[in-house]
């Protein structure tokens, strides 16, 4: 197969005001002791902060925004969370990782967004019978779907040219895979706990670094002649897969939100299989080796089984722990759906709108 090489391209040009802050901010977070240079001189964040309230204020208070506003607020958002994991680059590079002025600005977006995005869908406070009852439907239907518009569109007739982009966007999170389970892991042991840290131990390869599910999706990449570095593909990357990899953060690093983790993750894991089957058959098709589909391979084979115990062994026993708060299991699962498909959606949209442009992205060599 001909290598594939990406020309970057930016979805901010529709708005210079974006871009701009954008790079402004990027150079706040890796400067040397930010909270002490704003200090020094407030004025270096102004500019920034003008912009950040705007977007806020267009994105969720009535109108909802355009594309560029989502995306500029999300990036902004994913800058300050990838602090939280360790990417064994320079140390200087986490200087900032306590910032007082990172941490307002956190806050300020994740107030807005997240107040936003749960309005977006609708769950009842079901009593705990209900909430067994519930989750136990939700996994039947989701074990085997019905075929989506998305999926149809991948197994049938993504180009070989689109199954190499869907892996660039993709590999933003398959590259770094499980990171925020391992933020919900520590504290006092239980049997909840220890089958979490199974979970994550499957996904870690069982501590071999080639069985790591992170190194199939790097094999992959590497295979089709793409980069493998982490956030190689990150300014392709659309709001909608941003704003799920910065739900997940949200979600793990506030314990109050533990069980809307939860069943985020029940989805994710009995979801998979039949999403990544549509994935597994579109590399088939095309006549890709098995390293160019081996990441889809392993989580049908687990992933199955990852979904049994996030039900049984999981989110059942915290729901007799916590009946009065176990809606929000249901809750969890039910926007990590949502969140879901709407990433999965805006994939099949930039597929669909660059698979001919060869000027725009991508084109062979």
């Amino acid at each position: 197969m001909n290598k594939v090489t990406f020309i970057k391209t930016d979805n901010l040009n529709t708005d210079l005001d974006y871009k701009k802050a954008l790079e402004e901010f990027v150079s706040l977070v890796t400067c040397d002791d930010l909270d002490a240079k704003i200090l020094a001189n407030p004025r270096v964040a102004h500019s920034f902060n003008e912009k950040i309230n705007l977007a806020l204020e267009k994105a969720f208070l009535g109108s909802d925004g355009d594309d560029s506003t989502h995306l500029f607020i999300q990036r902004c958002l994913y800058h300050i969370n990838r602090l939280k994991l360790f990417w064994y680059d320079d140390l200087k590079n986490y200087s900032n990782q306590q910032s007082r002025f990172l941490f307002d600005i956190q806050s300020r977006i994740e107030k807005r967004w997240s107040a936003w995005e749960e309005n977006q869908i609708e769950t009842e406070r079901l009593n705990p019978v209900d909430v067994k009852q519930a989750l136990y439907e939700r996994a039947e239907a989701d074990l085997n779907p019905e075929l989506s518009e998305e999926g149809r569109y991948i197994r049938d007739e993504i180009s070989e040219v689109g199954y190499c982009q869907l892996l660039a966007i993709a590999s933003l999170d398959g590259l770094v895979e499980a990171s925020q389970l391992s933020r919900v892991l520590g504290g006092t042991g239980s049997d909840v706990q220890l089958m979490l840290t199974r979970i994550l131990w499957e996904e870690y390869g069982g501590g071999k670094l080639e069985r790591k599910h992170s190194s199939y999706f790097a094999a992959m990449l590497k295979e089709l002649g793409l980069d493998s570095r982490p956030e190689a593909y990150l300014d392709i990357v659309p709001w909608e897969v941003l704003a799920n990899i910065n739900h997940s953060f949200l979600l793990s690093e506030q314990k109050q939100k533990f069980l809307r983790y939860v069943g985020g993750l029940m989805f994710i894991e009995i979801s998979v299989p039949a999403s990544f089957k549509n994935n597994k058959l579109a590399g088939e098709r095309l006549g890709l080796s098995h390293d160019a589909i081996s990441y889809w391979d392993i989580h049908i084979k687990e992933d199955i089984r990852h979904g049994q115990w996030m039900l049984n062994d999981i989110a059942l026993p915290l729901i007799e722990k916590y009946p009065e708060n176990a809606w929000e299991i249901v809750m969890g699962y039910d926007q990590q759906k949502f969140l879901s498909a709407r990433g999965a959606g805006s994939i099949g949209a930039y597929i669909r709108k660059y698979k001919n442009d060869s000027k725009v992205f991508p084109v062979k060599i």
